[in-house]
């Protein structure tokens, strides 16, 4: 079974390590990197980590996956290329912006949350 997971995954954290094993343990692997200019346009600040480094990161936490960037100009690309029979979000994640549920192919799950009080990203990226 293909799963399928996608994320900016900046400073790659126990929350996001948590969220993509909770993930894997279903199926197949596939995670999609949000472009730089996508992260930028939706949570209104660019990550910290280049695009490059965050699929690397990536690549070592999770060497049996598959790891690709989104496409730059259509969020659903990945989706349709990869064809995957369950897509998990994580706890607090949001589609990007004009997409719905009934816009994917497949039945959609929520993670657990992984202790969001200490590894959500904004927190961390407010505490520093």
């Amino acid at each position: 079974m293909k799963v399928l997971t996608f994320g900016t995954f900046d400073h790659l954290h126990p929350g996001h390590l948590a969220y993509l094993t909770e993930a894997g343990v279903k199926g197949d692997l596939y995670i999609v990197v949000a472009r730089d200019k996508h992260v930028e346009e939706i949570k209104g600040n660019a990550p910290d980590q280049s695009e490059e480094d965050r699929v690397t990161a990536l690549e070592k936490a999770f060497p049996d996956a598959t790891i690709l960037l989104g496409d730059s100009e259509d969020y659903l690309k990945p989706v349709r290329s990869i064809n995957p029979d369950l897509i998990v979000m994580g706890y607090d994640q949001r589609l990007p912006p004009g997409i719905e549920e009934a816009d994917l192919p497949c039945p959609v799950e929520r993670a657990k949350p992984h202790n969001p009080e200490e590894f959500k990203s904004s927190i961390r990226r407010e505490n520093g």
